[in-house]
């Protein structure tokens, strides 16, 4: 396999000879490039004489109010994933991951539902206060919340904070003590299995920031240590092995070492802990060579492995929780943008490749830059009769590496003023926008039965101001 390279599969060593002309090896080209890949889509979505429309709104239309570059949610969309989710792992707790994006008008959805809430910031359980969430369904992440944070979690009685450091133990223990309160505590552990993802998002291995390790005999001494601290209520222990999964072959053996540990301590402690949560990192499809589970596969296959798992070491089954974001918000957001500039660039081989340069990029969307992330595009504002080009999607900004979509087939008749449409930008694109450049985030606009609505307004320049003190 080539080596990676900042510009692309098409400069790595060997790229040219180890994959196939025209692109990765995954990527086909297709014969009709105004076509819609249906997956890689929200529900809602539909194409006609190449208009691509989300919950009944044209996008041409959505532009034109909104402007762009603008993300677009399908507020159907997400409520029917969160629904999915909901009913598919009956009897479990579900938290929807609010690191993948979360608002206020999200939150209210999430409650609607009946899904609980995982925040890992201060800044997040904020977001749930003024939703006014229940914050008994409110779970808290981080492996180095501050005093302030588990102060005002405590205060306002989160059902369970996630502890992941000794010494995050005794200050959650000082805080409770302070404020006359118990909180129910779940202790994260990392059970030696990687999910098989790009390694900034596999979280289980042991050479990593979150948890304590059960090989290591630090989460056994964790437990002890919540177990014998007044004002903490230990509830169960939290494992979570990676992102963008598509399959539950790796809860197996993470399961199997986390629920030994459960047994060990009802042995060693005299306690049956309540409750375990395996977390999220449930995949998405963000081309055509992604092919995720549904909810049902996942509930099925996660519930037969841990029931199997305490049959053979004779426990009660604890009760489960999980943790989607990506899988639920993901797919429920496209990007649109302009087109501002087309450019051919020649290629080692004799290849070509079309740069495509659009009114976004990087500050809305760094996972491409960040994790060597895949997206697909499509021609959003017309129908074209050319035929398809190899394509690259790349932003306004001073980088490189600014790319949106890495290898895409475009009509070869793409010109500035047309639209291009990204799907499955719903997870970490709008929670890790940046203002580099100077940059104005783009709004969130949600759609819904021809309609569309404010969730998150545009940045203006008095936004990029507010903070800028420099000036009387």
């Amino acid at each position: 396999m080539p080596t990676a390279h900042p510009s692309g599969w098409a400069h790595a060593d060997g790229a040219l000879r180890s994959t196939r002309p025209g692109g990765p090896h995954w990527l086909r080209e297709p014969a009709d490039p105004d076509a819609l890949v249906e997956h890689l889509w929200s529900r809602t979505t539909t194409k006609t004489d190449g208009v691509l429309s989300v919950g009944g709104v044209p996008l041409p239309e959505l532009v034109r109010e909104h402007g762009s570059p603008a993300y677009v949610l399908d507020e159907d969309d997400f409520r029917a994933r969160a629904r999915a989710f909901r009913d598919a792992f009956a009897g479990y707790e579900v938290f929807y991951a609010g690191k993948a994006f979360i608002c206020t008008t999200v939150v209210r959805w999430l409650d609607e539902e009946g899904l609980a809430l995982d925040v890992c910031s201060g800044g997040e359980l904020a977001v749930a206060e003024r939703a006014g969430f229940p914050m008994e369904r409110v779970g808290f992440h981080g492996n180095n919340k501050t005093r302030g944070e588990l102060e005002r979690a405590v205060a306002l009685g989160v059902g369970r904070i996630i502890v992941d450091s000794f010494v995050e133990i005794e200050r959650l223990a000082e805080t409770c003590a302070r404020l006359g309160r118990t909180v129910g505590v779940m202790v994260r552990v990392t059970a030696g299995v990687e999910a098989h993802t790009h390694e900034y998002i596999a979280t289980a291995h042991e050479d990593q920031k979150f948890g304590f390790s059960i090989a290591g005999g630090d989460a056994l001494e964790a437990v002890r240590r919540v177990h014998a601290a007044p004002g903490l209520r230990l509830l169960g222990l939290h494992s979570h092995i990676g992102s963008q999964i598509f399959d539950t072959s790796g809860f197996e053996v993470a399961a199997r070492r986390v629920l030994a540990l459960h047994a060990q301590v009802g042995e060693e402690l005299g306690v049956e802990m309540p409750e375990m949560d395996l977390g999220g990192g449930f995949g998405i499809a963000y081309t055509t060579q992604d092919d995720p589970s549904e909810p049902v596969e996942l509930a099925a296959g996660i519930t037969g492995i841990v029931e199997h798992e305490c049959r053979a070491l004779g426990i009660a089954r604890p009760r489960l929780s999980i943790e989607p974001g990506r899988a639920i918000v993901g797919p429920s957001m496209c990007t649109v943008y302009e087109v501002g500039t087309v450019k051919e660039v020649a290629l080692d081989g004799g290849l070509r490749r079309s740069y495509v340069s659009v009114d976004g990029g990087m500050s809305d969307n760094i996972r491409t830059a960040l994790y060597d992330a895949d997206y697909s595009a499509t021609l959003a504002s017309r129908a074209s009769g050319s035929d398809p080009v190899l394509a690259r999607v790349v932003g306004k900004h001073c980088e490189a590496g600014d790319i949106v979509v890495k290898d895409e087939f475009l009509p070869g008749d793409v010109r500035p003023g047309d639209l291009v449409a990204v799907p499955g930008t719903g997870a970490y694109c709008r929670s890790m926008a940046s203002n580099y450049n100077h940059a104005l985030r783009p709004p969130v606009i949600g759609v819904r039965d021809g309609t569309t609505f404010t969730v998150l307004r545009r940045e203006t320049e008095a936004d990029l101001f507010a903070t800028d003190v420099g000036v009387s």
